[in-house]
């Protein structure tokens, strides 16, 4: 028996109303994943008014989402679009290129891809 790892890590740090959002995603994501993680974000960045938040999402293990799933993390884009300054999107598939494009008709911020982590976080360093 196979046994596939799914799921969404997350780490936040924050300095006044500045937060660095880390997300590594596993897998094939799931509703049951947004589930728990939703409340954790609107929860933080809901506690400051304004927050300014940059956001390295490392999508090397990312297979994909579930139907439902993909309209959560949509959802979840949308309510914060206003606080994203900058997203930098790590990972190694064409189609998460393409993500990080359409990403930038959502957010106010900017989205970028990158195939190396060392280069995303420079980025979002600057």
């Amino acid at each position: 028996m196979v046994h596939t790892t799914h799921g969404l890590s997350i780490g936040l740090e924050r300095a006044g109303r500045e937060f660095f959002l880390k997300l590594k995603a596993v897998g094939t994501l799931t509703h049951d994943d947004y589930k728990i993680i939703t409340p954790m974000i609107n929860s933080a960045l809901g506690e400051v008014k304004h927050p300014v938040v940059n956001a390295l999402i490392d999508g090397s293990e990312l297979e994909g989402w579930e139907l439902r799933a993909a309209w959560d993390d949509f959802k979840l884009g949308a309510k914060h679009s206003k606080e994203f300054k900058k997203v930098a999107i790590y990972g190694n598939k064409e189609w998460q290129a393409r993500m990080a494009k359409i990403g930038n008709w959502f957010i106010s911020g900017e989205v970028q891809y990158f195939e190396n982590a060392t280069a995303a976080i420079d980025w979002l360093d600057e």
